[in-house]
């Protein structure tokens, strides 16, 4: 498992690539796991499925830091509100991986479907939302930072039981909760959302399922990728992150369709 014996150089450049294109997005929106591990199984198909995801989450989490330091070193979002986040996230992170053995996927799809196409709608007709700051009212802040702690725990617990969309919903919560634009929202959804992987990656290294040779090389390039999508995400600014949001409320809404139908015709 220490070396990366059984993988010949042509599908080890295919998954390189792959990494450095996930790394990419989930900089930009978020998704990156849609891309790499569908390419992992197909692949590697004799690999467990444990071992792909854990193997996964070692680039994931690596791609996801890098991009968040560049980030937030351009945007500077509070620290105590991040220390706050990214603290909440690991634990509601963790009881969410907790409880994903009692929850069925097959019922959370269509949830998730619906809040899909209600966030891409909201989006669309609102077309000044989260492209400037807007003013907060001093009596509001508490109650804003109040339910925005409530929301980072819930959509951190849900990434720990489903986890597709968790970048998006992240955005679109602080961007509602604490009147800032995308640029900003996504700062911050970046440092929590490397909380929740972070928390999930112990509990794979914990249970001994972690291909470590693979996982750092697939971290090298998810890292590459994901230096240049936090360049693109800030050089585009808000405008280029709601149309990534757009974007990704139709790939993932025709993600999430297309599994739940072939679900319920197996």
């Amino acid at each position: 498992m220490w070396l990366l014996s059984g993988i010949d150089l042509s599908s080890l450049g295919i998954l390189l690539g792959g990494a450095a294109l996930a790394g990419w997005a989930d900089a930009v929106i978020g998704g990156g796991g849609l891309i790499l591990i569908p390419l992992l199984m197909s692949t590697l198909p004799h690999m467990a499925p444990v071992v792909i995801l854990a193997s996964n989450k070692v680039a994931a989490v690596s791609g996801t830091t890098s991009a968040a330091v560049v980030m937030v070193r351009r945007t500077r979002p509070p620290a105590l509100l991040l220390v706050r986040y990214a603290s909440v996230a690991v634990v509601c992170s963790a009881l969410g991986a907790f409880a994903a053995t009692l929850v069925n996927k097959n019922i959370m799809r269509p949830i998730i479907i619906v809040l899909l196409v209600a966030v891409g709608i909201f989006v669309m007709l609102r077309p000044q939302f989260g492209l400037q700051r807007a003013d907060n009212i001093p009596g509001q802040r508490s109650v804003r930072g109040i339910l925005a702690v409530l929301a980072v725990g819930i959509i951190a617990g849900y990434d720990g039981i489903f986890g597709p969309g968790t970048g998006m919903f992240l955005i679109m919560a602080f961007t509602a909760l604490l009147s800032q634009d995308f640029l900003q929202s996504a700062a911050m959804a970046k440092v929590v959302n490397t909380a929740t992987n972070f928390g999930a990656l112990v509990v794979f290294g914990i249970g001994g399922h972690i291909w470590w040779a693979l996982g750092f090389s697939l971290a090298v390039a998810n890292i590459l990728g994901a230096q240049l999508g936090a360049r693109t995400v800030l050089g585009g600014g808000a405008k280029l992150v709601r149309i990534a949001l757009l974007c990704m409320v139709l790939v993932l809404a025709a993600y999430l369709s297309y599994e739940q139908l072939a679900g319920n015709f197996q």
